[in-house]
Formats: structure tokens, C-alpha cells, sequence
């Protein structure tokens, strides 16, 4: 979906299951600021806010699931709302991951957990067989799920760098599993095509 599309397709009115995503968002935001700051200010000046940010992804992860319950039981289902959500939850994967790394729970490497999102959206742009829509898949939820709680659990206080590490890699690649899943699919798709143009 283009631009022009995807903002025609917001809902009018915004409805509660968006607004809830956009709750989300917010927190999302709260992280990078957050992220900002630590880089600017040093690992040190964030010693009191590692409980707040788990308890804030947290919040942000139960209501992950409210926001598609509301949509489903209120029948306002829609693609701007599927893409509204899948979108917070790839900005929310990359400021928790900035917020990992600005506190030293984790090397910069953990930064790909939150770009991959992005890249592969670039590779869309590139190569226009990457933007072909994708079947719908439990698993891209799932391990998205399990990447935001590897990189909350690694901001718990009794984490130590190493343990942050340790999780944050495990999420990593679960998640790369899952891109690369979608990449191989939409290959051989275009194979598919190919072959039969031939």
C-alpha cells in the first residue's frame, strides 16, 4: 500500500481500537527520548529508569493485545488498523532496542533486532518482489511478541549485561528466523512467475 492510500484508508472516526495503538506509540516514544538522553547523558544517569521501562513495556505489550480485540468485537477491523498496529510494533522493537544499548545491557549489534523492519521495507523499495503482500502468519506476531519481551526482560534490574546479551541474541535470531522465512517465500514466488512467463 502507497502512502497516498494507506492515509487514505484511515478511518473516520479514529476509532478505540486505534487509539489504543497510538497509546502504544507513545510509549514507544517514551523509550526513544529516553534512548536520546542516555546516549547524550551516559549509561549512568539512568540507573532509576530501568524499572519504569519495564513496567512500560509491560503496558505497552498488554495492550498489544487489547487494540485487536477491540477492533474484532466492535467491527472495526480495517488495513489501516493491521498496518497501524504492525508498524508500532516495528518502532517500539527499535526504541526499546536503542533504550537496551544506551543502557549497556547490550553491544550495538541489538539495534538490527529494531531495523529489520526497516531494511526490509527498503529492500521493497529496491526490489519491487519484496513489497508483494504476504499471507498472514501466526508466527510474525508471535516472534515479534517474543522480541519485544527478550529486550523488556533484558531492561529488568537484575539483568546483568551478560544475561542482557545472552536474551537479546536469542530474540534476534528468532526474529531474523521469521524475516528470512518471508524473504524465502516471496523468492520463490518470484521464481514461480518466472517460470511460468518462460
Amino acid at each position: 500500500m502507497d502512502t497516498y492510500n494507506f492515509l487514505r484508508s484511515i478511518p473516520h472516526p479514529f476509532g478505540a481500537a486505534n487509539w489504543v495503538t497510538f497509546a502504544r506509540a507513545l510509549i514507544a516514544v517514551f523509550f526513544l527520548g529516553e534512548s536520546i538522553s542516555l546516549l547524550w547523558a551516559g549509561p549512568a544517569a539512568g540507573a532509576g529508569l530501568r524499572w519504569t521501562a519495564v513496567a512500560c513495556g509491560a503496558a505497552g505489550l498488554c495492550l498489544d493485545g487489547v487494540d485487536g480485540y477491540l477492533a474484532r468485537r466492535l467491527g472495526r477491523a480495517s488495513a489501516f488498523g493491521a498496518r497501524f498496529d504492525m508498524e508500532t510494533d516495528a518502532f517500539t522493537i527499535l526504541a526499546l532496542a536503542m533504550l537496551v544499548w544506551a543502557l549497556d545491557q547490550a553491544g550495538g549489534w541489538v539495534l538490527v533486532s529494531g531495523l529489520l523492519r526497516y531494511i526490509f521495507v527498503l529492500g521493497g523499495w529496491l526490489w519491487p518482489i519484496f513489497a508483494v503482500p504476504l499471507p498472514p502468519r501466526k508466527r510474525r506476531q508471535t516472534f515479534c511478541v517474543v522480541q519485544l519481551v527478550a529486550l523488556i526482560l533484558a531492561l529488568a534490574p537484575p539483568v546483568t549485561p551478560l544475561w542482557g546479551n545472552v536474551i537479546c541474541l536469542a530474540g534476534l535470531i528468532l526474529l531474523s528466523y521469521s524475516f528470512g522465512v518471508d524473504l524465502a517465500w516471496l523468492a520463490g514466488q518470484s521464481r514461480t512467475k518466472s517460470e511460468a512467463v518462460w
